[in-house]
């Protein structure tokens, strides 16, 4: 129950796996000044998310019909289940992540009265690669999402420049970075070296297993070259695919999935770190594997060229991204 002086802040997203949104929200709900604010968190899919979130105690909300996937009469559902949700709870901020949720959330928020709805897009949805109708289709209710909101922040510069040029959008955007612990103690790597040969290169990447993420163009390169070893951390719906892929070209032996792991229990076991991701907003890994002193190999797509051109890594620290945070929920 909050007390007058709190302020109540309903982090809403759509799936409570563990990816950079998921994480973003764990990150900014259980570092919240406890004498200040209440945290909860309202998700349609359950996942490692919901699991951490009840381990420390925050409240959670399953919204049993959000669903990433587009489905009217689903969606339809869940405005109906956010709108009762916020009415009954009154948050004094919603704060919204991913596209989906978004989208529906902030206009439940704005049916609903909330006084303050934020909106953190961890990278537009709209540079995924779709055909031009698709691709115009969201970054419509992008736009749509953006103009329903008070304050959209965006995690890179990047990403403000795209925002700035949005009608009625860009003098509400503000550009955040992600930040993560500068000084994360990391694990031995053991799991990924052990392996492979003793005295081979290794080249690592970490990520969900999508379509965005490309972890097949590492397995097409391995193909080409018999000197290359490559671990891949993660689970998603490209699995069974990349699997396929690894068994066709006959590279079990130096291809490897290892499921989702921790990044710093396993970056020390990389002599290379990879992101071939098509699409990104501002990836935690590539903080951490610079943070671990890892010489990088990525495509340079959305906010990753500003983390491989820093100088100085403390704008990319979890207390910045915090102060900055803090300071947005408290003038709103």
């Amino acid at each position: 129950m909050a007390q007058p002086s709190q302020k109540k802040i309903l982090f809403l997203i759509t799936k409570s796996n563990w990816g950079g949104a998921q994480r973003y929200v764990y990150d900014l709900a259980t570092n919240l000044p406890k004498n200040e604010f209440v945290a909860s968190i309202a998700f349609g899919q359950e996942g490692l998310l919901a699991k951490k979130l009840k381990e420390r105690q925050i409240t959670i909300f399953p919204i049993k019909t959000l669903q990433r996937d587009v489905s009217i009469g689903s969606d339809v559902r869940s405005f109906f289940e956010l709108l009762r949700l916020f009415r009954a709870e009154k948050p004094d901020i919603v704060h919204l992540n991913s596209s989906k949720a978004g989208g529906i959330g902030a206009l439940a928020a704005r049916f609903a009265g909330v006084p303050r709805i934020i909106f953190t897009t961890h990278g537009w949805p709209f540079w995924e690669q779709r055909n031009p109708i698709a691709r115009s289709i969201i970054y419509f209710f992008s736009w749509l999402t953006a103009l329903l909101s008070h304050t959209i922040i965006v995690v890179s510069d990047y990403d403000l420049s795209v925002a700035q040029k949005m009608p009625f959008v860009g003098h509400k955007t503000i550009r955040i970075y992600n930040g993560i612990d500068l000084h994360l103690p990391l694990g031995s790597g053991d799991a990924v070296r052990h392996s492979f040969p003793s005295d081979v290169r290794i080249t690592g990447t970490i990520g969900e297993l999508t379509k965005n993420k490309n972890q097949i163009s590492l397995i097409e390169q391995a193909k080409h070259d018999p000197a290359m070893y490559v671990a891949i951390v993660g689970n998603g719906e490209d699995r069974p695919y990349l699997i396929k892929q690894i068994a066709a070209y006959g590279l079990q032996n130096r291809v490897k999935l290892f499921g989702f792991m921790p990044a710093s229990e396993v970056l020390r076991g990389f002599d290379v770190f990879a992101l071939p991701s098509l699409k990104e907003g501002l990836p935690y890994v590539l903080l951490e594997a610079k943070a671990a002193g890892l010489p990088i190999v990525a495509n340079r797509v959305g906010g990753v060229p500003e983390i491989l051109d820093a100088k100085n890594m403390g704008m990319f620290s979890l207390a910045h991204m915090l102060e900055q945070t803090l300071a947005l929920y408290k003038c709103s």
